[in-house]
């Protein structure tokens, strides 16, 4: 009888320690690897986007709200769209008077309205980054309609904006993004 109760406890230890030791092994794994396990689609699109741009955000609700359509929530991307594309044309303005002080009025707005274009460059830069399908829409919005595409993209610069507190920042990403960072925009990136 006693032999069978110390089996039993032996047991029982083995167990606990067996136990413990695992958990603490699980405790020991890298906090991003736990993290990937348990990342939804639209988390895992918003990790992507990040990294994509080359910007990680601190206040990551920024960037989820500016991939929230107006059709999917109250809470959604329209007034950041707003902010985007005056941080993205401010970037544009910046950089082609760096390239060029006497550039004239109406080339420079010419090179902003080519870059706001929603249809020609708003929106294949959008797509580009698959933005069409981390976006969250109504099942009755289509998320690769170029408007859509467009805010969301526009959405991004301002997030940026808004999380740095630095519109230049967003700018740089933007310019990044676009392809236009490293010289006169209307040449290299349109």
């Amino acid at each position: 009888m006693a032999s069978r109760c110390f089996f039993f406890i032996a047991l029982f230890i083995t167990l606990v320690v067996f136990s413990s030791s695992q958990q603490v092994t699980a405790a020991h794994e890298p906090f991003d690897r736990r993290i990937q396990l348990s990342l939804s689609p639209f988390a895992s699109g918003l990790e992507a986007l990040q990294n994509q741009i080359g910007y990680s955000f601190q206040k990551v609700g920024l960037l989820r709200l500016a991939m929230t359509h107006s059709s999917y929530s109250l809470e959604n991307n329209n007034a950041l769209s707003i902010l985007g594309a005056n941080v993205i044309d401010t970037a544009v303005a910046v950089q082609s008077l760096r390239g060029d002080i006497d550039i004239s009025s109406k080339t420079l707005s010419d090179r902003i309205a080519k870059v706001s274009n929603v249809d020609n460059s708003c929106a294949v830069d959008g797509k580009r980054l698959g933005i069409h399908k981390v976006i969250r829409v109504s099942s009755k919005t289509d998320s690769s309609t170029p408007s859509v595409v467009c805010g969301a993209f526009r959405a991004i610069f301002a997030a940026i904006a808004m999380d740095s507190g630095k519109v230049d920042e967003a700018g740089k990403v933007f310019l990044k993004v676009h392809g236009g960072g490293g010289g006169d925009v209307g040449r290299a990136a349109l």
